[in-house]
């Protein structure tokens, strides 16, 4: 193959990957589903002591610390 070939090709490629991730359709609730999702069980972060052991655990296995909220990472770069 040729080099315009490659490059053609290549360009065609990244052009259909970026139109088409772009042309993904926007999820939607309905309100009688929105009250099963307020639900308090659905709720992640609902019990204390199992949000702090998960992320012991967490932050066991992956070496850092931080990140868990707005203010930064765990690599001190605030």
């Amino acid at each position: 193959m040729s080099i315009r070939i490659k490059i053609l090709t290549s360009v065609t490629t990244m052009l259909f990957a970026i139109l088409t991730g772009c042309n993904t359709t926007k999820v939607t609730v309905s309100r009688l589903d929105r009250a099963y999702l307020a639900d308090y069980l659905m709720n992640e972060k609902r019990d204390k002591l199992g949000v702090k052991m998960f992320d012991h655990a967490y932050f066991s296995r992956e070496a850092s610390r931080g990140g868990g909220g707005v203010g930064g990472g765990g690599c001190g770069c605030n």
